[in-house]
């Protein structure tokens, strides 16, 4: 491999978000570069992340969640329900969040084992059945009248820095150790650069396939909790198409649809170049139906740019 590959490697989606932040500082200069904005941009990038956070593992071992958006939705009406129904907000969040997404990630992930299907068929079916329970719990309605106490401590701030974006980088820290430092984390990897060579040296293919989806729930989870305490109120139709940024943020961050390849940081940039790119477009006040063209366009682009130079080895 080339130092120009090993370059683009180590600094080819940072240098993404480099060119994307200098192109709406030119487009937008009153704006874009003003620190509230700025603070906006993590805040709106924080719930992506948590999502690509999420979807990375799938990914990884060469599979795909599409229900991270449905799950996200259960997930925060689930939350909504308890805290109405009087249930403390910690406990709630650990029911609906951590709770809700570690179960329907399991399902996921036994669903996967159990069938032998690729993960793009059970996660496309689960993601209208979670879709589906979401609209039953909530009765198609929004969920709102939370505690002061709930709203406060999930969409405040510390330090000036918002607690979803405290939240987001939490986590990665914590899979970013779980991925480099752990036993557990090599084994995903080595599931992901070949099944098979895999299960013959010992490792269980099908408990870490398990693993990786109840991730993947899990963060999701916490992003459906968040994104109920920063509206205020639980809604039926939240994380719709949101899978969509969570795989471009995992692949702009270099992760490989192939499996075996990725790292936590750049998938955290992604998730900021999503959070950026809609933000920038906001400012400019570009149509949102406009919008979905320039992202998608954007997408493509940086992608193709990231396999052009960083593919061949």
């Amino acid at each position: 491999m080339s130092r120009m590959q090993r370059y683009w490697e180590a600094y080819g989606t940072l240098c993404i978000l480099v060119v994307i932040v200098v192109l709406f500082s030119i487009l937008s200069p009153a704006y874009f570069l003003r620190w509230d904005n700025l603070i906006q941009v993590f805040l709106q990038s924080s719930i992506t992340i948590l999502l690509a956070l999420g979807e990375f593992f799938p990914i990884l071992i060469a599979g795909i969640d599409l229900s991270v958006g449905s799950i996200l939705a259960l997930s925060g009406i689930v939350t909504g329900k308890l805290l109405v129904a009087g249930f403390d907000p910690t406990l709630a969040v650990l029911i609906g969040g951590v709770g809700t997404g570690l179960a329907l990630g399991a399902i996921n992930g036994l669903l996967v084992n159990f069938t032998g299907l690729h993960p793009f068929i059970i996660t496309l079916g689960t993601n209208a059945i979670f879709r589906g329970l979401t609209l039953i719990v909530s009765g198609a309605a929004p969920v709102y009248g939370f505690p002061f106490a709930f709203t406060d401590a999930l969409a405040g701030s510390i330090l000036y820095v918002p607690v979803p974006v405290i939240v987001a980088l939490v986590v990665a820290v914590l899979l970013w150790y779980l991925t480099t430092q752990t036993r557990l984390g090599r084994n995903i990897y080595a599931v992901g650069g070949n099944r098979e060579a895999a299960f013959f040296s010992g490792i269980d293919v099908k408990f870490h396939t398990l693993i990786v989806f109840m991730i993947s729930g899990l963060c999701a989870g916490l992003a459906g909790v968040l994104s109920t305490a920063r509206l205020g109120a639980a809604e039926p139709a939240a994380g719709t198409g949101f899978e969509t940024f969570a795989i471009a943020s995992a692949i702009i961050g270099g992760t490989s649809f192939f499996g075996g390849k990725g790292r936590i940081p750049s998938v955290v940039v992604g998730g900021l170049i999503i959070g950026t790119i809609s933000n920038g477009l906001n400012l400019m006040r570009v149509p949102t139906f406009y919008q979905l063209v320039v992202m998608g366009g954007l997408i493509i682009v940086a992608v193709s740019l990231d396999r052009l130079i960083g593919s061949r080895r």
